[in-house]
C-alpha cells in the first residue's frame, strides 16, 4: 500500500517494501532501509536512514503532522487513498485520535488559547505516547476526555474555536 505524503506543499509517494531484518521504504521510487537507534519519548527519536542519522520529533495537528528533522520543522500531511477517497479527516477544528488509546496527560484547558504546534493532549496506544498538537492558532472549545480516559481510533479528542482578539 502507496500512501501521499506532502511535506512543506511538496508530495511524495511512500510504500513500505520490508520489514525485517530492517525496515525498508520507497520514496518516490528509491528505496530506503530505516532503523530507529534510540527509543521514543514525548514524540522523540534518534533514526537512521540510509545509514545517516537523523533527530526525529513528532507532534499530531490536526489531519496531519508536525515534523521536525534535525533542528528544522516541516509541516506534514499523510494520506492512505483508502481513506482519501472515503473523504475522512478531522478538519482544523477538531484533533481526533489516530488510534485507539488512553489520555496520559493533559498540557492544556478548555478556554485557553494555543497556537499552532503546541501540544495540548498526550495519548498512549500500543505503549507509544504522542503529543495532540494545534493545526492552527485558537481556543480550546471543548477537551472531550480526561487524563486516563480511553478513546476509539478517529475520535475527537479537542475542539478549537476561534481565539477572541484582545
Amino acid at each position: 500500500m502507496a500512501f501521499r505524503i506532502t511535506v512543506d506543499g511538496y508530495s511524495h509517494t511512500v510504500e513500505i517494501v520490508g520489514r525485517r531484518p530492517h525496515l525498508v521504504v520507497r520514496i518516490d521510487g528509491r528505496e530506503h532501509e530505516v532503523s530507529a537507534t534510540g527509543t521514543l519519548e514525548d514524540g522523540r527519536q534518534t533514526i537512521e536512514i540510509a545509514g545517516t542519522p537523523l533527530h526525529f520529533a513528532r507532534a499530531h495537528a490536526g489531519d496531519g503532522l508536525v515534523v521536525r528533522l534535525n533542528g528544522r520543522t516541516f509541516d506534514t500531511a499523510i494520506v492512505d487513498p483508502r481513506t482519501e477517497a472515503e473523504g475522512a479527516g478531522g478538519g482544523l477544528d477538531h484533533i481526533r485520535a489516530p488510534m485507539p488509546g488512553s489520555v496520559v496527560s493533559v498540557h492544556r484547558q478548555q478556554g485557553e488559547d494555543v497556537l499552532r504546534g503546541e501540544a495540548i493532549v498526550t495519548i498512549e496506544s500500543m505503549k507509544l505516547q504522542t503529543a495532540l498538537a494545534a493545526p492552527r492558532d485558537g481556543r480550546i472549545a471543548a477537551l472531550l476526555r480526561r487524563e486516563g480516559e480511553t478513546f476509539d481510533k478517529d475520535e475527537v479528542i479537542v475542539r478549537l474555536e476561534e481565539a477572541e482578539e484582545a
